[in-house]
């Protein structure tokens, strides 16, 4: 989802409008541009959208919304903390907004969660727009530090999970080089013995899953004994998304049965999930043949050295802008 500009259909009438891939444009009315912010790396906007209600947009890309954005980041954080025995130390690359960190700090074993962001300025424009994440941002238990995330993982000890909640990978942009086995190498020792690594893996839908979700998938292969792929659909974002736990120890990472996952979650999280339960959770695994095909036939390693990369679709970014 790349550009983002308003349009008028009407007097008064504004729309955001992303390509979502080559020859697909869809539009959303824009019902209010709340606030923007212009940092040394990104712009950050809140606006209401009429179809999805209070949206954060970063660069023009929708990041979340209000009306779903529980199922990405439960999605995200629940399969790895409650297939781990007794996780107490998460690390979050990325997850400025502080969702992320917000579904940790629910696990009751949690003791520690380090989470590292680049841009100050985004962290502290969500801190003030998102109040869903104010309890996270104050827990004793959460650590922020405004840096490279690779940069801090080289420096910091071991922990029980690794969450890299980055943005996508994109040709020239930020992040494409943490998608890569030199990465996930020096990642892996940091985690525990029978620590999981868990990150987003990009659009994962019927016709997009080959893009980033299957090569991220083989990268992690190379690097990881076990890796459990999975992906679930998210509303705003127009398609499945897709996600990938890896770790030594292929016991934690093979999904729990219904009732065992109802069991932690009933032991293990304050307060109740509004998405996944022991019902919801094995869709998550529940792969199409088409899927299950991509990853068997996959060959793509991303590398830095080797210069091997795949790439979401973009075609530039845009702000939208009040009139």
């Amino acid at each position: 989802r790349v550009i983002c500009r308003p349009t008028s259909r009407a007097m008064g009438n504004k729309w955001i409008e992303e390509e979502l891939e080559p020859g697909l444009r869809v539009n959303y009315r824009l019902s209010r541009l709340l606030d923007t912010k212009e940092s040394k790396w990104q712009t950050v906007d809140l606006v209401d959208l009429e179809p999805f209600g209070r949206t954060l947009l970063i660069d023009g890309l929708i990041q979340s919304c209000q009306c779903d954005e529980f199922v990405y980041h439960e999605s995200l954080v629940h399969p790895a903390l409650l297939a781990h025995p007794n996780p107490r130390s998460v690390f979050i690359g990325g997850g400025g907004e502080g969702s992320t960190a917000r579904e940790c700090l629910r696990h009751k074993t949690v003791e520690r969660v380090v989470m590292v962001d680049i841009d100050e300025d985004v962290v502290a424009f969500c801190k003030q727009h998102l109040p869903e994440n104010e309890s996270a941002f104050n827990d004793k238990r959460f650590e922020l530090i405004i840096d490279d995330a690779k940069a801090v993982l080289e420096k910091e000890g071991t922990f029980d999970v690794i969450i890299m909640d980055l943005d996508d990978p994109l040709e020239g942009g930020p992040c494409y080089q943490l998608y890569t086995t030199e990465f996930y190498a020096m990642l892996k020792q940091h985690l525990n013995p029978g620590g999981i690594f868990i990150t987003q893996g990009g659009a994962a839908g019927i016709k997009l899953h080959s893009l980033v979700w299957s090569p991220i998938h083989s990268t992690l292969r190379s690097v990881f004994d076990a890796v459990t792929p999975y992906t679930q659909a998210v509303y705003s974002f127009l398609d499945e998304w897709g996600y990938h736990m890896a770790s030594d120890d292929a016991s934690v990472v093979a999904p729990l049965s219904p009732a065992e996952l109802d069991q932690r979650i009933a032991d293990r999280i304050d307060g109740e999930l509004r998405f996944l339960d022991g019902v919801s959770y094995p869709g998550l695994f529940a792969l199409s043949k088409v899927h299950r095909a991509t990853l068997a036939n996959e060959t793509m390693v991303m590398s830095r050295e080797k210069g091997t990369h795949a790439f979401m679709h973009s075609q530039g970014l845009c702000v939208a802008k009040s009139k």
